[in-house]
């Protein structure tokens, strides 16, 4: 009797079974539906990159002065605010969603999610439009806070409103669009996994032209300013590198092997770069310090993002190691320099972003052929990449902070700098302990 129940069973789906063939016989393609395992892979994978902004403030936060602890966890956390509402109302549609103006950016027509159903699919993606938004929100939001570790300790909180609002509608949005919404990097062929382009060259460029528009912080570099806290910065890393496993394999927008790839490069790039960074540090300085691990991690995260579904896992740990020697020299070039990029992110994210970009020219095998395959053309594509967004990004961002301080002034006064910010622009402390 039980066999007889399964044979009707499967009697009863074998037409089911057969649909697609039968749909393809008539030459009509299958109709598009949604992957529930790729859905719930991306809705995770936004979640663990939102969970970055609050290791970010944790990684920058420790690092700044006791006084100034408060204001700069709240650089990373109020843009989940004010970025989610400047990409609903026009991000979005800018970046991705509102057709193509010159291979430049985007139009309007999709302002406030105007015309997009919920239950729209995104593309080529079998995910819902409004996950993949969020999604990319999440990006958009990280960049703008990684800008102010470049002037943290110096500036007006609500200036600094204007100021991620406006950059990310003038700056962000463009570049987004060049690389990953039709632009003209993209028909150009340049390759970005997870945004060492879009987020790392552009905010770590960004934050070195608002640091030399704004001048150095009052005492800068003769008074010592030691980080406070690097507990914290040690636990904000390593909230990182956990978020960022969304970051990068997430870019995948599915659940499969490209993820699991870009998941494996992302772990062993990361575990490299910390090495590289302590190695560079002991032989400098005989010690490998917990900031030098914390900001090797952050490094390497950096400059795998690009690559991460591009390469293979011993060029990721290539990729890393590199990295983090290099982030260490341009660290300490900035002291020779004398430019107060106060929490490193030119000489993090830029460098980083830039060795990653360009590293993916050099060593892609996956989905593309770079270098190693004798296709030097897509090594001067990443070129190009790099010199564009970093260009444009440093140029706008200049005139931004410029037209902030001379409008509603970005730069606290000398009396507000001395007191510290958390109480000058929060009325709080961090830390009331007697």
């Amino acid at each position: 009797m039980k066999r007889k129940v399964e044979w009707r069973l499967l009697a009863a789906s074998l037409p089911v079974l057969l649909l697609p063939s039968l749909v393809y016989a008539d030459g009509t393609p299958p109709p598009r539906v949604l992957n529930p395992a790729d859905t719930a892979w991306v809705l995770i994978s936004t979640a663990l990159v939102m969970l970055m902004l609050p290791g970010l403030a944790m990684f920058y936060g420790g690092m700044v002065r006791r006084k100034n602890v408060l204001g700069t966890l709240m650089h990373s956390f109020v843009p989940l605010g004010v970025i989610t509402i400047q990409w609903f109302i026009c991000g979005y549609s800018l970046s991705f969603a509102g057709g193509d103006v010159g291979h430049f950016v985007g139009n309007l027509d999709k302002m406030f999610f105007a015309g997009i159903p919920f239950s729209a699919l995104n593309g080529a993606a079998l995910i819902p439009d409004f996950l993949f938004s969020m999604f990319q929100l999440m990006f958009a939001v990280i960049t703008a806070a990684l800008i102010s570790g470049g002037f943290a300790e110096r500036v007006n909180f609500g200036a600094y409103v204007v100021f991620i609002f406006v950059w990310s509608t003038l700056v962000y949005d463009p570049i987004a669009h060049w690389v990953w919404g039709g632009g003209w990097l993209q028909a150009m062929g340049a390759l970005d996994f997870a945004g060492g382009t879009v987020v790392h060259i552009s905010s770590g460029t960004a934050a070195l032209a608002a640091a030399l528009v704004l001048k150095k912080r009052r005492g800068f570099p003769g008074t010592l300013m030691i980080p406070h806290n690097l507990t914290f910065t040690l636990l904000g890393a390593g909230l990182l590198w956990f978020g960022w496993f969304g970051f990068n394999a997430g870019s995948a927008l599915a659940a499969n092997e490209t993820a699991v790839l870009a998941f494996t490069n992302t772990q062993i790039a990361t575990g490299a770069g910390m090495l590289g960074w302590m190695l560079a540090e002991y032989v400098r300085a005989k010690k490998a310090s917990a900031l030098g691990a914390a900001s090797g991690v952050v490094a390497g995260l950096v400059a795998i993002t690009p690559a991460a579904g591009f390469v293979e896992p011993f060029w990721a740990m290539v990729i890393g190691f590199v990295v983090g020697i290099l982030c260490y020299q341009a660290v300490v070039l900035k002291v020779k320099l004398g430019y107060d990029d106060s929490l490193d992110a030119f000489g993090v994210h830029a460098v980083g972003g830039t060795w990653g970009a360009l590293a993916t020219g050099l060593f892609v095998t996956v989905g593309g052929t770079g270098l190693l395959a004798g296709n030097l053309k897509q090594v001067g594509i990443q070129l190009i990449g790099i010199a564009a967004s970093a260009i444009y990004s440093f140029t706008v961002t200049a005139l931004i902070v410029i037209a902030i301080e001379k409008t509603i002034g970005f730069r606290v006064n000398d009396e507000e700098e001395e007191m510290g910010l958390d109480t000058t622009q929060h009325g709080e402390s961090g830390y009331n302990m007697v």
